[in-house]
């Protein structure tokens, strides 16, 4: 008897997971084994594959000095990225939380954060070629203030232009977790650590970041993983004087080097996956994902 309902409970958990091994399977176990598989595999150089099993492709990639070169731009950009809008994110989440005290207004005031949000990020991107451009809005505002003599060339098609850019992009992906983990943070504990005397600097370091670490955590894994998965932004603010490690192997790609674009692949994934990890062994990001 107790052998038949623990089938049956069984049976049940596996029910509930079915739907969800069906997804995955298909769309992304087999996707992946197929782009492992082929980056063990040499080209023909017309798009031809066959099977080699070794590691040319790995040593060409790991040897080559243009690799590093693209791996040091994508993590100046994911890190520049991940700083500017963690910062923006925090303080707008702070404020929204700590400072509005109409609770029926903070969320109104978060929808209105999202408001750019709904448009395409291409739009949301190209937005910003009129406003930093040599004859642009704020080019025109600097000179008309008599702060600047001559036009400022680096606001556009530059590392600034694509920063910018990412983290107009993503500063939303960090508002919603950090906002969300704030906003469960008792505000009695706040005042009475007031009453106790203690500093805003105090409260914001021994009581605010440590009870929105899982919120951080989230936002920090989404913002990592966009922008070392991205390179169109890279492309087109840079105006093609930055790459990235997705561009490179998108060209690979483009002249039917799969072997190689699925070498870069592979390797981006492990370092995205290592990334991701160590942020899941410092902080525990279920609490923000489960409550």
């Amino acid at each position: 008897m107790a052998q038949s309902a623990a089938f049956k409970r069984n049976l049940a958990g596996w029910a509930y997971v079915a739907p969800l091994v069906v997804v995955l399977i298909p769309f992304f176990v087999l996707p992946l084994i197929a782009v492992v598989a082929a980056s063990f595999f040499e080209t023909d150089g017309f798009g031809g594959l066959f099977p080699a099993f070794n590691l040319d492709n790995y040593t060409e990639i790991l040897t080559s000095g243009l690799t590093f070169n693209l791996y040091y731009e994508t993590i100046k950009f994911t890190v520049l990225t991940w700083f500017f809008s963690l910062l923006i994110g925090f303080f707008v989440a702070y404020f929204l939380v700590f400072h509005v005290r109409n609770q029926l207004l903070a969320l109104g005031l978060f929808l209105l954060c999202t408001v750019p949000f709904w448009t395409s990020n291409i739009i949301r991107m190209i937005s910003w070629i009129p406003l930093l451009g040599k004859e642009g809005l704020v080019n025109e505002a600097l000179l008309k203030l008599g702060l600047i003599d001559q036009p400022l060339e680096f606001l556009l098609f530059s590392s600034f232009a694509v920063v910018v850019a990412y983290v107009h992009q993503l500063t939303i992906f960090m508002i919603v977790p950090i906002f969300n983990a704030m906003g469960r943070i008792d505000k009695r504990v706040v005042e009475a650590a007031l009453d106790a005397g203690a500093s805003r600097f105090d409260i914001m370091r021994l009581i605010i970041v440590p009870l929105s670490k899982s919120g951080i955590a989230l936002g920090s894994i989404f913002v990592i993983s966009i922008v070392m998965g991205d390179f169109f932004v890279v492309k087109v603010m840079s105006g093609g004087g930055s790459a990235s490690v997705v561009g490179a192997f998108y060209e690979n790609i483009s002249v039917l080097q799969y072997p190689t674009a699925a070498a870069s692949a592979v390797l981006l994934t492990i370092i995205l996956v290592i990334t991701v990890g160590l942020i899941i062994r410092f902080v525990d990001i279920r609490k923000e994902i489960t409550r």
